[in-house]
Order: structure tokens, then sequence, then C-alpha cells
């Protein structure tokens, strides 16, 4: 596979990951997204891939920025998996783990 095939591919298992993650069909997704039902799914399927302008918006549906969207695509160490359970958690949870790492340094 060709570097430009590998990050494609990549890029299409992101968004399914966080479409799944999110619990939403590829039809919804399309449809929240403003496309025709199988927008998503010509995606994921690798019969297209999105504008610049729909990939951020892609990434703005998954309440993400930029960087954490890309942030440890095709990587799976451990670093990439914790990075993705931090995703999840909110300001109080964050504040406990940055002060259990400041801990950790110590």
């Amino acid at each position: 596979m060709d570097e430009q095939a590998y990050y494609e591919s990549l890029l299409r298992e992101r968004i399914t990951a966080l479409r799944i993650k999110k619990n939403v069909s590829e039809h919804r997704m399309s449809l929240d997204l403003g496309k025709s039902g199988s927008y998503i799914r010509g995606i994921t399927s690798g019969k297209a891939l999105p504008s610049v302008k729909e990939l951020f918006n892609i990434i703005a549906y998954f309440d993400m920025t930029p960087d954490e969207f890309f942030n440890g695509i095709g990587t799976n160490s451990l670093r990439s998996a914790v990075q993705e359970k931090l995703l999840g958690l909110n300001a109080d949870e964050l504040d406990k783990v940055s002060q259990f790492i400041g801990w950790i340094k110590k």
C-alpha cells in the first residue's frame, strides 16, 4: 500500500471508530451533516474523500479539534490508547489526572 492510500485508510478508520463510539449510523451522520444518506458510507468505503471543508465539518461533528482528531492516528501505542481515554473525561476528571501526573513526576 502506498503512503497516500495508507493515510486515506487511516482517515476512513478514524471516522468509523469515532462514529461507532458516538453510537450513530452512517446514514444518520450523513443527514446530520446535511448530506445525502450515503455520504459517510461513500467515504468509509473508499469511494470518496471529503473536501478539507467537509473534513472540518466531520471533525466538528465529533466535537473535536483537528489536533484531537489526528493526534495518535495510525499508532497503536499505549500513549495513543491513553490519549483516547483522556478525550472522554470531563474537566474535573482531567484536573485529577493532571494532579496524578504531577505527583508521579516528583
